[in-house]
């Protein structure tokens, strides 16, 4: 079972439409929520594109250098549920998905995906034709995905820890962090590889808690965030 069906499908078993992502930008005014569905439809068009356009195999390192942002949820998810093994180095990677604006950190992967990282989802214009618009590729697949061979949970997923280890580790973490079931968790912690990740996307996840993440936060706005959002624990602070 991959990391994405551990975390993602007890939350959707339980059937309640609650928000799993609320997204703020401070430096634009942006707030995007993704509910527990939403966020999986993305993570599943992500894995398919990586598997009918790429011919992603379980085990093939896809490099994420991306900024925590609700897109990069999905990217993220996507591919672990596709069996990727997610790395910070593009040399050598099938896909390295970066910022559309930082294109040249994906020299050296056979596809580079540009995330526009636009608040509502737009796509990205003008593309070289070496890189591809994550947004515009994914959202013609499937809002399901089943794999064809599940990722086991010995092979490689996060800079070379196991499956079963980084969700042993995400789930340790949770309680280490005093992420309870159905907290809500306002965040400002980069999602660096491999802590930042998974302390501030992964441990929220496995204690199917919902996180409230700010970008580019303003310290004027925080108070009004925990009061509209009700977060109930922080990190990053």
């Amino acid at each position: 079972m991959s990391i994405t069906q551990a975390l993602l499908g007890p939350l959707l078993a339980s059937g309640a439409p609650k928000p799993l992502i609320t997204h703020y930008d401070d430096a634009t005014g942006a707030r995007i929520e993704l509910s527990r569905a939403t966020t999986a439809n993305w993570a599943a068009k992500t894995a398919n594109w990586l598997v009918d356009e790429i011919d992603l195999e379980p085990g093939t390192p896809v490099s994420v250098s991306l900024p925590a942002h609700w897109q990069t949820a999905g990217v993220l998810l996507g591919a672990w549920w596709a069996g990727a093994h997610v790395t910070d180095e593009a040399a050598g990677a099938e896909v390295a998905f970066v910022p559309a604006a930082e294109l040249a950190r994906g020299e050296g992967a056979h596809v580079v995906a540009a995330v526009g990282l636009d608040p509502l989802g737009a796509p990205v214009r003008g593309l070289p034709a070496d890189a591809v618009d994550y947004v515009s590729d994914i959202r013609v697949h499937g809002d399901d995905f089943s794999p064809i061979t599940p990722a086991a949970g010995d092979s490689s997923a996060l800079l070379g820890k196991s499956v079963d280890e980084v969700l042993e580790l995400a789930r340790r973490r949770a309680g280490e962090l005093g992420i309870g079931r159905d907290d809500r968790v306002l965040s400002t912690l980069d999602w660096t590889l491999p802590g930042g990740v998974v302390d501030g996307l992964l441990a929220v996840l496995a204690a199917e808690a919902a996180l409230v993440h700010c970008t580019n936060p303003d310290p004027a706005k925080l108070d009004k965030r925990r009061a509209d959002e009700r977060t109930t624990v922080e990190l990053g602070f």
